[in-house]
């Protein structure tokens, strides 16, 4: 299990240019976990599927679509595929480790045995689906007949769509439709509030709510607030530094103000002050507390009160963007980075392609300087240790890789009526943004070396 990730997901009348977006950072231990970006034809789909966590096997017919992925380059404990955009243009991210009660887990343990979870979540839908809704039943139906052995949170996109979902105990779901001029930033913590089941924005497993009332699960009389009633808010503090404070600050951001940085109350549909771009988004992943008496830059180590969105643990930031307004040839674009967020730059990589590009597909398990996952962890490396020389630095550094990649994506997108082999000239075109990305990247790299070396202490 990625032991702990942030989420963003945002509408299409949320943002600038009307794409919906589902993004999430993905974390790990202290301890190094390679991230691969992969294109799964659908030649590449396992067919006899098992699970390295559980004894859950399955077959899997061949699909029709192909996909994008980012999934672990030593694959020992599963797959991880993590988040990707199939071959018509239908966005998932999993997961976001969420939390429970000990009242759920009563009369509906987790299975432990023969379970599924983040390890199978993509491989198992994301290459079978047409639409966000697609996504949702057919998750949902797998968590119903096979359980889960963890407590996850999920999100799907298409071009019109963005639908968050949450496990619940073993078996159970519930998932909302996010207004289109909505956006959500979700943290470890079970994030649903007030579940209207006679919605058509909603969905969950069958009699969900008989499930709740018989169990007597539910503490209020007047209103399912599934946060309440599923996650551990009212069982443990830990959500009141590791969790609450993120989507705090991120909702501070955006202009919607609480005093309480640790409330557990803070609302789950959210609206901006402003239209969304993924310069923002990027901003908002990579923020710690900046601005604020929390930033643990301007406190002594290990003296942060509360745990950020950027941070060491970060492997990859993913940010599944569903255009429209363009031909869907090119609607798809997964925006990616890998390493901690404050030292990293996301690149818009088309997702219908061939291949993708070698410095971000080949990850070796073993450092090597090469694989943009070990040239992006080295620069961090580097740069938090001298982070207030080196934030104007870094700041500079992602601006031009977000300005020349950008500036490529916009001369494609002109151009794509004049090629017939589409997959073949945008993987061309990613390919250069890649080479792009890890130039700037190796430039960056040598002023932090710089920076540091003047630093030494054994000068004289």
């Amino acid at each position: 299990m990625q032991h702990t990730c942030t989420m963003f997901l945002a509408g299409k009348n949320a943002t600038i240019d009307g794409s919906t977006i589902v993004c999430r950072e993905e974390d790990y231990g202290n301890a190094f976990d390679p991230q691969r970006f992969v294109l799964v034809k659908p030649e590449r789909q396992p067919r006899q599927y098992q699970s390295k966590t559980t004894d859950f096997k399955i077959d899997l017919p061949v699909p029709k679509l192909k996909y994008t992925s980012t999934p672990d380059a030593d694959d020992k404990d599963g797959i991880f595929g993590a988040g990707g955009i199939n071959g018509v243009n239908v966005a998932m991210s999993a997961t976001e480790t969420i939390t429970t009660n000990a009242r759920i887990l009563a009369v509906d343990p987790y299975n432990t045995l023969s379970g599924i979870g983040e390890e199978d979540f993509v491989t198992l839908v994301l290459p079978y689906i047409r639409s966000a809704q697609d996504g949702v039943k057919k998750l949902g139906s797998l968590l119903e007949k096979y359980g889960t052995y963890e407590a996850n949170a999920i999100a799907f996109s298409d071009n019109n769509e963005v639908w968050y979902m949450e496990t619940i105990g073993g078996h159970h779901w519930a998932a909302v439709k996010i207004p289109d001029n909505a956006y959500v930033i979700a943290p470890n913590r079970f994030n649903i509030t007030n579940f209207d089941f006679d919605s058509p924005n909603t969905m969950s497993s069958p009699n969900l709510k008989h499930w709740i009332d018989q169990n007597k699960l539910n503490p209020s009389e007047n209103e399912y607030n599934l946060r309440h009633i599923c996650g551990s808010a009212t069982a443990t503090a830990t959500d009141t530094v590791y969790n609450n404070p993120r989507a705090w600050y991120v909702q501070q951001q955006l202009g919607t103000i609480n005093a309480n940085p640790q409330s557990n109350n803070l609302p789950f549909i959210c609206y901006a002050k402003e239209k969304l771009t993924v310069t923002t988004i990027k901003k908002l992943m990579s923020s710690h507390y900046q601005g604020t008496a929390f930033d643990p830059y301007h406190l002594e180590k290990d003296k942060a009160p509360f745990r950020s969105i950027a941070l060491n643990r970060n492997l990859e930031l993913h940010i599944l963007q569903i255009r429209n307004n363009v031909p869907a040839s090119i609607a798809g674009v997964h925006w990616l980075a890998f390493g901690p967020n404050t030292f990293n730059a996301v690149v818009p990589f088309y997702a219908n392609i061939d291949d993708t590009p070698i410095p971000y597909r080949n990850t070796s398990t073993e450092y090597s300087i090469d694989d943009m996952y070990w040239l992006t962890h080295t620069i961090a490396a580097l740069g938090d240790q001298n982070y207030q020389q080196a934030q104007s630095i870094e700041e500079n550094f992602e601006l031009q890789v977000m300005a020349k990649t950008m500036n490529v994506q916009n001369n494609t997108d002109k151009e794509i009526a004049e090629h017939q082999d589409v997959s073949a000239f945008l993987t061309t075109i990613n390919n250069r943004m890649a080479e792009t990305a890890v130039d700037e990247s190796k430039k960056l790299l040598g002023k932090l070396v710089k920076l540091a070396f003047s630093k030494e202490r054994l000068q004289f």
